[in-house]
């Protein structure tokens, strides 16, 4: 450690100037001397509130990388660059560093169909669904699992799994899918859908999943 002559902080070995007060550091107890002594940097004339020094640690100076933000930085994340006042670039930064997605930023689209829950303490809760797939779960915010249709609070008895069952919208027509749960999903209490089987879903059909009764209904 090389300790500053001037406000006594510990600096690292091999360093040249404080990194407190910005003072030339003297290693090993000699004075400090450099093939570039005598340069002056463009902000030489700057003089630090804090400092006499004048040179590449001068409070004037900017770094090459002076425009970029770094992840941890306050004015942004994910490593944006600064970026002219109104651009995308500049707008799109603004809404990660408040913590939202970039799927955020699409316009909601226009809801097709809807389940409902038909038995139990949530019955009538209505899930509207606007995407070509909706996943049916509950979600696990450790394992990264946020459902479309969420029965976590629905489902007292845990009886849905995590990633239990998949509706899919294709060509206009509409399929539902088992994704490997525990307890099984039915159409129309028929037998027990096959993992990773898709199968015709029509306007009406009743939907079980786990212990949870839904009913589909398409939205004209």
């Amino acid at each position: 450690m090389i300790t500053c002559d001037r406000c006594k902080t510990e600096n690292l070995d091999g360093s040249q100037y404080c990194d407190e007060c910005g003072a030339p550091l003297r290693p090993n107890g000699r004075p400090a001397s450099y093939p570039n002594a005598g340069y002056q940097s463009p902000n030489a004339g700057y003089q630090s509130p804090n400092s006499g020094h004048q040179g590449p640690n001068a409070a004037g100076y900017q770094p090459p990388n002076a425009g970029y933000q770094s992840p941890n930085a306050s004015g942004g994340q994910n490593g944006t660059h600064a970026s002219a006042p109104g651009t995308h670039a500049e707008f799109a930064g603004k809404r990660v560093s408040a913590g939202l997605s970039y799927s955020s930023l699409r316009a909601p689209s226009k809801p097709h169909a809807r389940l409902v829950i038909e038995k139990g303490r949530s019955s009538g809760k209505q899930f509207m669904l606007s995407d070509t797939e909706a996943q049916i779960g509950r979600w696990d915010a450790d394992g990264g699992i946020f459902p479309d249709v969420d029965l976590d609070t629905d489902d007292p008895e845990a009886k849905v799994s995590r990633r239990h069952a998949r509706i899919t919208l294709s060509n206009g027509q509409y399929f539902l899918e088992d994704l490997g749960s525990t307890n099984g999903t039915f159409i129309n209490r028929g037998k027990r859908l096959p993992p990773g089987q898709r199968q015709a879903l029509c306007d009406g059909d009743e939907i079980i999943v786990g212990k949870t009764f839904l009913r589909f209904h398409i939205v004209k």
